[in-house]
């Protein structure tokens, strides 16, 4: 059993330490029984990792339910079939597997890692812990105590806060509106058959997509999907519509007893499949998106030291696209703070951005990308969620293409159709000074 140990130990560190892929080969792949998957080969070590996801995630939680399918996620490890917690664990661990589980707004996700000499076993194990998962009380009641503890921190802190009051006003009548993992009330009142009926909502063939990586042929993969896949129901529970991003501009203060204010930012955004993506995406690398180059981060942190980070991100979910940002200050500042995000937002909607920052952007952004290939486990996580995105399978071998094929004219078209100023709604968590609650 050591012995197996170390060798998958010695799997994963050599996985970490594969150089960064400048082709990834990804073949599609149909089981004889039908199941779709996407596959690299790789037989330079003895080891496989599988990504599954189903899609709907956390949106799926019925009526008055909310955290049912997060609960449900956090105890699918927590034993199945004949095989209690503390035994299933033991037998995982002498396989020398790896199963993790997670649920999100729009997707159930699955990782497993696994030695191709105990490929069978690890296969029936995680057959039965998505078909037989035991949900037994005594695990139900620990694992929901985790969550209800985690979900009284999250009352305590700023960001967390920000984040739900942002998320209310963004997305009304939709699940998207209210946090996957559930109120302390919600939670504290599931029950069982919650969680059972969470699971037939949620793990289902027909909003399910999978990767796989490593030492596993065609033939093989195609036998181990239909063994892991088989008993699953074609069906589940209706996905969530789009969703309509309705909050306004303004500001919306939240007071909270701290020295420094957090805040939440954004305002409607732009979808995954929108042609313009990638103008966008090169946009926002240059107005926030995490450098320290950023228009952002040089005005508010740099020139001013109002803040130590200031960030923007594009959040192009299944149902609705919005685009925010991130800012944190002391309460005495943070109003000049969101008045220079205002500034910067308004001048890229006015003027675009300079051949300069253009070119760096693309560089970074097309040198950066191939280091994301580091192992099987991201490749098979990046080619499940190129899969869960509706991109093609050559998505890899085109992306920097993509991105060098944006123009100065793109971005600044893209800036004046995107970037709204008077749009943007700040949700600050705090005590600050010269702020109150507004709307445009």
């Amino acid at each position: 059993m050591i012995g197996i140990r170390v060798l998958l130990g010695a799997c994963v560190a050599m996985c970490l330490s594969l150089p960064a892929l400048a082709e990834v080969k990804i073949r599609e792949v149909t089981s004889p029984g039908g199941v779709d998957a996407w596959l690299v080969e790789d037989h330079s070590i003895p080891f496989t990792a599988l990504e599954i996801r189903f899609r709907g995630g956390t949106s799926l939680d019925a009526a008055g339910k909310r955290g049912a399918t997060y609960l449900m996620a956090a105890l699918l490890e927590e034993g199945a079939g004949d095989l209690k917690a503390q035994d299933y664990a033991r037998k995982l661990e002498g396989l020398a597997a790896y199963f993790s589980y997670d649920a999100r707004d729009d997707a159930l996700s699955v990782s497993a890692r696994f030695l191709t000499e105990n490929r069978d076993e690890a296969v029936d194990m995680l057959r039965l812990t998505l078909n037989e998962p035991r949900f037994d009380q005594d695990a139900l009641d620990r694992v929901r105590a985790q969550i209800v503890s985690g979900l009284k921190s999250d009352l305590k802190d700023p960001r967390s806060i920000a984040g739900e009051v942002f998320a209310r006003s963004a997305y009304a009548d939709h699940p998207y509106e209210t946090d996957g993992k559930g109120t302390i009330e919600s939670v504290t009142s599931l029950t069982r058959e919650d969680v059972l009926a969470a699971h037939r909502n949620v793990l289902a063939r027909d909003r399910m997509v999978v990767a796989a990586v490593g030492d596993i042929d065609e033939a093989e993969l195609g036998r181990l999907l239909d063994r892991l896949f088989a008993e699953l129901p074609a069906s589940g529970a209706p996905l969530p519509g789009p969703a309509t991003v309705t909050i306004p501009g303004g500001v919306t203060v939240v007071d909270f007893a701290t020295p420094q204010s957090t805040a939440l930012f954004g305002h409607s955004g732009i979808d995954r499949d929108d042609p313009d993506f990638f103008a966008a995406y090169i946009l926002n690398q240059i107005l926030g998106g995490g450098s320290f180059e950023s228009r952002l981060m040089t005005e508010v942190r740099e020139k001013r030291g109002l803040t130590y980070g200031v960030y923007s991100y594009l959040v192009p979910k299944d149902n609705a696209a919005i685009y925010m940002g991130s800012v944190a200050s002391s309460n005495d500042r943070i109003a000049e703070a969101i008045g220079v995000i205002r500034d910067e937002w308004r001048k890229m909607a006015e003027e675009g951005v300079t051949p300069k920052e253009l070119q760096d952007a693309k560089t970074y952004l097309t040198g950066a990308y191939p280091l994301r290939f580091d192992g099987n486990a991201q490749i098979a996580s990046i080619m499940a969620s190129m899969q869960m995105q509706g991109l093609p399978v050559d998505y890899i071998a085109t992306r920097n293409d993509q991105v060098n094929a944006v123009t100065l004219d793109d971005v600044k078209r893209v800036a004046q159709e995107l970037l709204r100023p008077e749009d943007l709604h700040f949700v600050v968590v705090g005590q600050p000074e010269g702020l109150e609650t507004t709307t445009n």
